[in-house]
């Protein structure tokens, strides 16, 4: 997450520096869109990972809540595994991502297309160790934890 809000701050001091640039100075500098893109693709991933460490991604639990306890926390397990597993398949894909776009530059910035692409890996391998540990955790000690804190069965 720091490293997701130290982009956004560095995202708003370039935007800054671009209208400072076109309406002071009367000259824009075009490598400020460039990393401005650059910088969305490492706030939106590094935070979705942030989100899935701190069990705040998005999730509708009307039905699960409306389970028994143990059916509860079963599904919450899977949906641990399941989000290891997707994970997995962000972090494959923006490995092969990577490969391909090694030889190819971002314009204005000159750095190969890969750093981009790097988020999605990063989100990726992220989110399987967290969503993993997380479960597996979780069946370790089945017994011991409740789907909800707040929740005691009667």
């Amino acid at each position: 997450m720091f490293t997701a809000s130290l982009a956004l701050v560095v995202l708003v001091v370039t935007f800054g520096w671009l209208v400072f640039g076109r309406y002071v100075m009367n000259f824009t500098p075009t490598w400020v869109e460039q990393l401005a893109l650059l910088l969305v693709c490492y706030i939106a991933f590094l935070g979705a990972a942030s989100g899935v460490k701190d069990d705040t991604h998005l999730g509708v639990s009307l039905f699960r809540d409306m389970m028994p306890t143990r059916i509860q926390k079963i599904i919450m397990v899977v949906i641990d595994f399941i989000l290891a597993a997707f994970g997995g398949v962000m972090c494959y894909a923006g490995i092969q991502l990577m490969q391909f776009g090694w030889d190819s530059y971002l314009p204005m910035l000159n750095i190969p297309e890969s750093f981009r692409t790097l988020a999605i890996t990063l989100c990726g391998a992220l989110i399987v160790l967290n969503a993993g540990a997380r479960g597996i955790i979780r069946v370790l000690t089945f017994s011991q934890w409740l789907p909800r804190p707040e929740f005691q069965e009667s």
